[in-house]
């Protein structure tokens, strides 16, 4: 995070120019800077970043102080939220309740049923694919697979991302039982807008990781806690994870659910892929 004052002279183009760094080589020239290190404002302005990133906007926040700002909240039906609070809801997981299912035939498995899981803070809802009729009490094929439109829907050549949906449903349809959680968290949690920002920024040289690290966001913005109360509220207490991240073993692990087996999965390398799958094995941690 960097905090920096604005001069007088700035103005909204310039502003825009700072938020979105994707555009850098129209405002290639933005300083020279002065940088705010003392003081107390760090508290609210890591808080407003994470509110933002939480929209799945640029994380750039411009803090203005405003005269009688709790009689401004009251007028406009503002939402109030004291800064003491703030990190720790922002953190937390909301509840998860499942709110619909149907059977679903599918070219893995006629023998298939698509779950709808919604957060009660009106969160974006994720779906738990169910092939055949997992035993609750043994480990089941699982795959948490975070929602790729590019890659799962349009069958974008950057990724691997939908041939592992594919290669991952086609496992478990041959092996007659599996859970795959498709998790609305697209582009490693920083949106579709964002998305298309980093790929923008992969023009112009920039790896995956850089990308996300140049517009704001951390190399992976994802929440898999999502996926472990998922599983747990279908019942299962143990899974054989369909995976070539090692983050996703440990979070499932610290949030209660053993991890009996890695499956490896490793499909859809191609050669406009092959340095983003370097770049998730050297600086993501990958086992490819």
């Amino acid at each position: 995070m960097a905090r920096v004052a604005l001069g007088a002279d700035r103005d909204l183009d310039w502003l825009r120019a700072m938020a979105d760094p994707s555009d850098d080589l129209r405002f290639p020239m933005k300083g020279p800077f002065q940088p705010l290190r003392d003081g107390s404002g760090a508290g609210l302005h890591r808080a407003a970043l994470a509110l933002i990133k939480s929209a799945h906007l640029l994380p750039a926040a411009l803090i203005v102080p405003v005269e009688n700002a709790l009689m401004l909240a009251a007028e406009q039906a503002l939402t109030l939220v004291p800064l003491d609070d703030a990190g720790e809801a922002l953190a937390a997981l909301p509840p998860l309740r499942e709110v619909s299912a149907a059977r679903l035939p599918m070219v893995a498995s006629a023998a298939g049923r698509v779950h709808v899981f919604r957060p009660e803070d009106g969160g974006e809802e994720h779906y738990a694919i169910e092939i055949g009729r997992p035993d609750r009490k043994a480990p089941v094929l699982a795959r948490l697979h975070s929602a790729c439109f590019t890659g799962d829907v349009l069958g974008s050549l950057k990724c691997d991302c939908g041939p592992q949906l594919r290669a991952a449903l086609a496992q478990m349809g041959e092996e007659g039982a599996g859970v795959l959680l498709y998790l609305n968290q697209e582009g490693r949690g920083i949106g579709l807008a964002n998305k298309m920002r980093a790929y923008s920024l992969q023009d112009q040289g920039f790896d995956t990781v850089e990308a996300n690290h140049r517009l704001g966001f951390e190399d992976d913005e994802r929440d898999f806690r999502i996926g472990a109360e998922i599983l747990r509220r279908m019942g299962f207490a143990s899974v054989r994870l369909l995976t070539n991240n090692p983050r996703k073993i440990a979070m499932m692990e610290s949030c209660g659910l053993q991890v009996t087996e890695r499956v490896p999965l490793k499909v859809g390398e191609t050669r406009e892929n092959a340095g983003y799958l370097a770049t998730k094995a050297a600086k993501s941690g990958h086992l490819l």
